[in-house]
């Protein structure tokens, strides 16, 4: 529907999701894994009654601690709860380095320091006023943050999905380029008999190597793709040549074609032609990259932008330009001699910053 849907924030989600100023819908903090509904009650009472939180050392300190424990401080940063504390990122609250504490560990150390002064500062005969030493706060190590799919996988652990991102964002270029369905389409089997060829990509969710009551070896595997799953059944020769294959984690491209069943009439399966693993295709299956440009819209400053992106990413696939003149109904294609490229996610994306430009894989 084109609605965002923005991750856990403890300085805005709610106990249930809840629509934002922004119009995004935002996570709520009750649906992550370990985060207990008395914590969760304790963090929005204490930002509603006092303000946001200005980082995870304020938030430590004003939260009760017996509300607040470090399993729900840790499922906070797996979900991308203190994301907004811009200062630090993911890996810092949960990992350190040798003989260091993380920085859960250090603000909870530091907010029952603070709440020690107090509790002194109450009973000493030299409080006065507020009574309580400013704490310095803890030092925090530089660290390389997690990766795009460390991070997804995390999130997915507290809350049953990937909320930041998809894991198969970093083929985003081949399967908009070469797939023709989903694996969902599959359920369906009837709208996609008359395909020649149907062309599948996902990421293998699990899979299972068995035995029929006969003794012969099949396998079923599990993909999924951004719209949903479908598992394989692979038996006999099929089984044996794509079994190589069943690894939890990998990324797939599959081609096929819907056919009749052999042993049952009128009833239809999709049969597995081919499997390679997606990080091939760019190198098998791209070819180039052929930009259209209006010849209306084609300036020096038009030239001089594609000019940069096609020295920017080098590579081996050819470019091809095809000027087209719509009053005359004319086309001329143009192959690049000078320059080769490589039409990574990056460069597409660019290339898709410019308006007069439009552009398709081959």
């Amino acid at each position: 529907m084109g609605v965002k849907v923005a991750g856990p924030d403890v300085n805005e989600s709610r106990n249930k999701f809840t629509v934002n100023n922004s119009g995004e819908i935002r996570f709520g903090m009750a649906a992550i894994k370990g985060a207990g509904s008395s914590a969760v009650d304790a963090i929005i009472e204490e930002r509603e009654k006092n303000g946001p939180y200005r980082n995870i050392f304020d938030f430590a300190k004003r939260v009760s601690a017996k509300a607040l424990n470090k399993k729900t401080m840790e499922a906070l940063a797996m979900a991308g709860g203190f994301d907004g504390f811009k200062e630090h990122h993911r890996r810092q609250y949960l990992e350190a380095p040798d003989g260091d504490m993380n920085l859960i560990e250090k603000a909870t150390r530091y907010s029952q320091k603070v709440q020690q002064e107090e509790d002194s500062a109450q009973v000493s005969l030299f409080g006065g006023g507020n009574g309580n030493m400013e704490i310095p706060l803890p030092t925090v190590p530089p660290m390389e943050p997690f990766s795009q799919l460390q991070q997804l996988n995390i999130e997915k652990e507290v809350v049953g999905l990937y909320i930041s991102g998809h894991p198969l964002d970093q083929y985003k270029l081949e399967i908009e380029s070469f797939t023709n369905s989903s694996l969902p389409a599959l359920i369906d089997l009837e709208s996609l008999k008359n395909k020649s060829e149907i062309k599948l990509a996902g990421s293998v969710s699990s899979f299972a190597h068995r035995t029929t009551k006969t003794g012969k070896p099949f396998g079923t595997l599990t993909m999924e793709d951004y719209h949903g799953a479908f598992t394989f059944f692979l038996f006999g020769e099929d089984y044996v040549k794509f079994k190589q294959y069943f690894m939890t984690g990998w990324y797939l491209f599959l081609t096929g074609v819907v056919s009749q069943k052999k042993w049952a009439d009128n009833e239809l399966e999709f049969k597995i032609n081919s499997i390679m693993l997606l990080s091939e295709v760019r190198g098998k299956m791209i070819k180039g990259l052929r930009v259209n440009i209006d010849l209306d819209d084609l300036t020096y400053d038009l030239m001089e932008k594609l000019q940069a992106i096609t020295e920017k990413y080098k590579g081996d696939a050819k470019l091809f330009f095809d000027v087209i003149d719509r009053k005359e109904n004319i086309s001329l294609e143009l192959f690049s001699k000078k320059f080769s490229i490589n039409p990574s996610a990056d460069m597409i994306k660019e290339l898709k910053e410019i308006p007069e430009v439009i552009y398709k894989v081959i």
